[in-house]
């Protein structure tokens, strides 16, 4: 998608451990036409998938998965990263480790919003090593919910995410393609 891969280009920062800082349009600050436009692509992508939900997980999957689900007409569901007072304990939990934080969380949806009959669109804001994609397909399979396909917006295809996801079967839509982010540039794939 180049509206994207030229966002990244113009407002984004390489820093040491293969981190990619997206912080000013999608991670922290959230750029709501770019993102329409990320909702409108994967609508695009899986409008013949039969999709009935969208899951995603907080906090930075939220804006491009509430806009294709939005583009999609079906509902929203983000997993938590801490359980409230307010949720009872029917709930799916998966382990999730995190790749920029070095921490492992627990993610958690509640059971009433996933079900057998669902079949799911995973939307996630970055794929590295897939540790949150693999924690929703954890969650997913605990509700038999089926996966239509997994939707990224910024994928750093050198790091094992993509190819753990392929592997497995599940269709993967990368709407950014990193290759490497060599002498501090990013580089996508296809590129020279």
């Amino acid at each position: 998608m180049k509206l994207l891969e030229d966002r990244i280009r113009r407002d984004s920062e390489v820093l040491p451990g293969n981190v990619l800082k997206i912080n000013s349009f999608l991670n922290h600050q959230v750029d709501p036409e770019l993102m329409m436009a990320v909702g409108q692509e994967f609508a695009r992508l899986f409008q013949d998938s039969g999709v009935t939900k969208v899951l995603t997980c907080e906090a930075s999957g939220i804006a491009p998965g509430v806009m294709a689900a939005y583009e999609l007409h079906v509902p929203m569901v983000f997993a938590r990263k801490k359980k409230p007072a307010t949720l009872n304990d029917a709930v799916y939990w998966a382990d999730v480790y995190s790749y920029t934080k070095k921490v492992t969380n627990q993610i958690c949806v509640e059971q009433k919003f996933l079900h057998e009959d669902d079949n799911l669109l995973i939307i996630d804001d970055f794929l590295a090593n897939g540790e949150a994609v693999k924690g929703m397909i954890n969650i997913a399979k605990q509700a038999k919910a089926n996966i239509a396909g997994i939707g990224i917006v910024v994928a750093k295809n050198f790091q094992g995410g993509s190819a753990w996801i392929k592997e497995h079967g599940y269709r993967l839509e990368a709407l950014a393609n990193i290759a490497s982010l060599r002498d501090n540039q990013v580089h996508f794939m296809g590129e020279k």
